[in-house]
């Protein structure tokens, strides 16, 4: 029997990004917010080829939801009626709803793809949970507070319910074959993560799937007044070692992640870009190791990858029993939000060492307009 699947929220990743081009600006309450012409009858190939590591070209959340035979798309919710009756037209659901809560409360949704803004995201999860969703995928950034994330977490940890939440990509299949990679001894003894630190530390938290332990401490500097953007997002420098000795170096305009080892490294050099696999190797002349480039040896990440499927499918492999928790987990999420806070916290203090966890829960991070 398949599971319910509904979405709140019907704006770019939850409905038009697969209709119609980005364009427009608005505040996010308002509920009159500019639509374009949408390619309504557009179509998509099966949900079954996508788990089988082929690149997809569906992005939207109700698309993920459609075209997965293992889900039935029966609700949506949005406060913006021209995007309900789009929504209606395309999937031939009845069951629209401008009041979110109302919608999971009648249609109880198995499955809960939350696309809306940060402002209402961890009320909508708990009021997911309770109406018995089972399982939640939803958008970048996680939440504006500490407190925000523990909410969601306790709530979705005490009915036993995965939620994806983070940056699309580290829902990909190529980042359990780096992390399998990682984990083996491809590349040796582990020394040290790497990765960006000027392009959004926790909403494009690759590195954080890569730790293996608790942080215990970080240190910042160098980082940014608020932009006009509205954004505060940490965009300094820093460093994070957890409570087992693990070291994540932050570095402006470094790579999205690399990983390195005492024997190779793996390279993953921008957000969506392809991963690269480096061995150390013996050359014949016996002049000594070289670093050089050797085939990715499993699924890649192929641009254009801007999709939802592989949230999606995480989830359901959780409730297969395939997972433990997906990969970009609400849980790796959140500890990702809490380093960039404390190492703006440093920074503000001229880099001084912050210890984990955060003591005042209320600490907030302010994001771009669209957020």
């Amino acid at each position: 029997m398949a599971y319910r699947g509904a979405v709140i929220g019907l704006g770019w990743m939850g409905l038009l990004y697969d209709l119609a081009p980005r364009m427009g600006t608005w505040h996010v309450d308002d509920v009159d917010r500019p639509t374009p012409e949408l390619n309504i009858d557009r179509r998509f190939y099966f949900h079954s080829q996508h788990l089988k590591g082929m690149q997809g070209s569906s992005t939207s959340y109700c698309e993920a939801i459609h075209n997965r035979p293992d889900v039935d798309l029966i609700a949506a919710a949005e406060r913006d009626v021209k995007r309900l009756a789009a929504f209606k037209k395309r999937y031939g659901v009845d069951a629209i709803y401008t009041d979110a809560v109302e919608m999971l409360e009648k249609e109880r949704p198995e499955i809960v793809g939350i696309a809306s803004n940060t402002k209402g995201r961890p009320d909508l999860v708990c009021a997911a949970v309770a109406n018995g969703a089972k399982g939640i995928f939803t958008e970048k950034p996680i939440a504006y507070t500490l407190e925000e994330c523990d909410r969601m977490l306790r709530a979705c940890a005490d009915a036993g319910v995965p939620m994806v939440t983070g940056a699309i990509s580290v829902n990909h299949p190529s980042f359990a074959v780096a992390k399998d990679l990682m984990t083996n001894g491809t590349i040796g003894d582990i020394v040290s993560i790497e990765t960006v630190s000027n392009r959004n530390v926790s909403q494009h938290q690759n590195w954080a799937y890569f730790m293996d332990s608790t942080p215990a401490w970080v240190i910042g500097f160098g980082d940014a007044p608020r932009r006009e953007s509205g954004s505060a997002e940490f965009r300094g420098s820093g460093m994070l070692v957890t409570d087992t000795d693990q070291v994540v170096h932050f570095r402006k305009d470094g790579p999205a992640v690399r990983i390195t080892g005492t024997e190779g490294e793996i390279l993953h050099a921008a957000h969506y870009a392809p991963w690269e696999l480096l061995k150390d190797v013996e050359p014949v002349d016996g002049a000594g190791k070289s670093r050089i480039p050797i085939p990715w040896p499993g699924v890649q990440l192929l641009p254009p990858y801007h999709n939802a499927v592989y949230g999606l499918a995480d989830v359901i492999r959780c409730l297969d029993g395939e997972l433990d928790e997906p990969k970009n987990s609400a849980r790796s999420v959140a500890m990702a939000f809490e380093v960039e806070l404390a190492m703006k916290m440093s920074a503000a203090q001229g880099g001084k060492r912050i210890d984990l966890p955060l003591s005042d829960r209320s600490l907030a991070m302010k994001y771009d307009w669209h957020r």
